[in-house]
């Protein structure tokens, strides 16, 4: 009998030499064989749904699964016995082969096995004694190293990804207002580890840790200070004189398939709430358009802490209804979550296969000293209509998409316009578009309205895998009609950039952009020029 077994085994697997040598399927390993063979244990050769009576080894395998229960198969009722064998796969197979002989050897009589069974049991053991010895090291290392990952594992639910963005910059141009060029070439970096929870597989906790050093002493912008316009702006020159802090919580939940939550008390955006309805990474600090402005739509550029509910109406169509208090947690007259700034998001998008399509409005107000309508994307004038003393309500309807031509092409484009209106009255200083200030008389109820624009082309793996070449032109906000002052000449954004992606982690991505008619005048120096590489590490 065990003879027989033996035989009939060693017939299965043993086809040729040659077959031990071949190559396998890398997604089939030891472990697999082990999971396999727990979950697809036959009891009739007629299980496997690719043996044929006709079958070479019919019998051999009839034999081996019908009469001593010792071949398992796969979970889709399959043997593969034509694919290739490897050593560490017999060795794998005659292991739990011997196990059962032993349960047959313990249970049955002595006379089950004889001498010349156990002689043949016995050399078969010693020609694959290296294989066994090899298959039981790696099994005691695996054990060892699951050991260790137990131990050292820094935690069952949170993973750890991180951003660290360096740049090298300089911009070229008098400074608005003035009549030299006041920067000098400086480095800087920003980094952001985001520690990310999940408790029930489908949610997600996040928490943002944060240092940078973009910001000169006064927290404003280096390079906005400089050249004296915010069209000049990095997208990721974020400042905390390089102190850790937590800038941002957020946590997402959701109630049902397609409706969805999201809440956190600080450093949530519109961009935590919806999309950007952008190419993927366009939008991106690290690895996306290196300006502020060409980096999407101002319309996003709103944050706080609040919630907000994503609703798919339908696979391909998403209404995104937020709400965000500028300063939630300071419980002050005029802050907290409905007595201060705060602004409201309403966002319809539409998801295709090959582009997508989204209207956006949003409403909000703004108290005196914290004005900003365009996220430091256009002229002063235009962050603050009727100066920063003056609080501001304001309404944004903006519209934004792209279209994927090709693999390696793509367009995207947004525009929106702002109506501002000023909630109280007195003499604000109303920024002239030269750099400097006129001290003018507002009166409640004074209106405001700007627009904005741009439209870029990118170009997906050109150069190579991961690369991203692209070109935006745009039209910053700008005044257009006011009742205290608005700006007569247009600017212009032309932005050329080219991510270079090194590995998964690492890509660098030079930059150049030219913004024509600075803080929306012609009267300033015509042309502000900023350069950038940008070295950016994801781990």
């Amino acid at each position: 009998m065990l003879k027989h077994l033996l035989y009939s085994f060693s017939l299965l697997l043993l086809a040729s030499p040659t077959a031990l040598a071949e190559p396998i399927d890398n997604n089939l390993n030891t472990a697999n064989i082990n999971a396999h063979a727990l979950q697809g244990q036959v009891t009739s050769v007629s299980q496997f749904s690719d043996i044929q009576p006709t079958d070479w080894a019919f019998i051999a395998l009839q034999s081996l699964v019908e009469r001593y229960g010792c071949i398992a198969g796969y979970p889709n009722s399959t043997y593969r016995g034509n694919r290739a064998l490897t050593r560490y796969e017999f060795a794998a197979g005659l292991s739990a082969c011997l196990d059962h002989i032993n349960e047959l050897i313990a249970t049955s009589t002595s006379e089950l096995v004889n001498k010349e069974d156990l002689a043949v049991l016995q050399k078969l053991q010693t020609d694959f004694a290296t294989e066994l010895a090899t298959l039981q090291g790696r099994i005691n290392n695996l054990e060892a190293r699951t050991n260790t990952l137990e131990q050292q594992q820094f935690s069952t639910t949170t993973r750890l990804n991180a951003q660290i963005i360096t740049a090298v910059s300089d911009t070229f141009g008098n400074k608005v207002g003035g009549t030299k060029d006041e920067t000098n070439p400086f480095l800087a970096t920003r980094g952001r580890l985001n520690l990310e929870s999940s408790f029930t597989g489908k949610d997600l906790l996040r928490v943002r840790l944060e240092f940078g050093n973009f910001a000169n002493n006064n927290g404003s912008s280096q390079v906005a200070a400089a050249t004296g316009t915010g069209m000049t702006r990095l997208n990721f020159d974020f400042d905390s004189n390089n102190t850790l802090f937590v800038p941002h919580v957020r946590y997402y939940f959701p109630v049902s398939d397609s409706l969805s939550f999201v809440v956190g008390p600080t450093g949530i955006g519109y961009t935590d709430i919806s999309t950007t309805v952008t190419p993927p990474t366009i939008a991106d600090d690290g690895n996306g358009v290196p300006s502020l402005f060409g980096s999407y739509s101002p319309i996003f550029r709103r944050g706080g802490g609040g919630a907000a509910a994503n609703w798919n109406i339908t696979q391909d169509l998403v209404l995104s209804l937020g709400y965000l208090a500028s300063s939630p947690n300071t419980p002050s007259a005029k802050n907290g979550l409905f007595d201060g700034g705060y602004n409201a998001l309403a966002h319809l998008a539409y998801y295709g296969q090959q582009g997508a399509i989204g209207v956006a409005y949003s409403h909000g107000y703004s108290p005196g000293g914290v004005v900003d309508l365009t996220g430091g994307t256009g002229s002063v004038l235009a962050t603050s209509p009727f100066g920063n003393s003056i609080a501001t309500a304001n309404s944004i309807v903006g519209m934004q998409g792209y279209y994927r031509f090709s693999p390696n092409f793509q367009v995207h484009a947004w525009g929106g316009y702002i109506w501002a209106t000023a909630k109280n009255s007195g003499f604000s200083d109303i920024s002239n578009g030269r750099g400097g200030t006129d001290s003018l008389f507002v009166n409640s109820g004074d209106n405001a309205n700007a627009w904005f624009g741009a439209i870029g082309m990118s170009f997906p793996d050109v150069g190579g895998k991961g690369n991203l070449p692209g070109i935006i032109f745009g039209l910053p906000p700008r005044v257009a009609h006011s009742d205290v002052r608005q700006e007569g000449d247009n600017a212009y954004h032309i932005e050329a950039f080219y991510r270079w992606r090194l590995n998964n982690n690492i890509s660098v991505t030079p930059g150049f952009w030219v913004i024509l008619n600075p803080e929306n005048n012609r009267n300033n120096d015509t042309q502000q020029y900023v350069g950038v590489v940008r070295t950016t590490f994801d781990f």
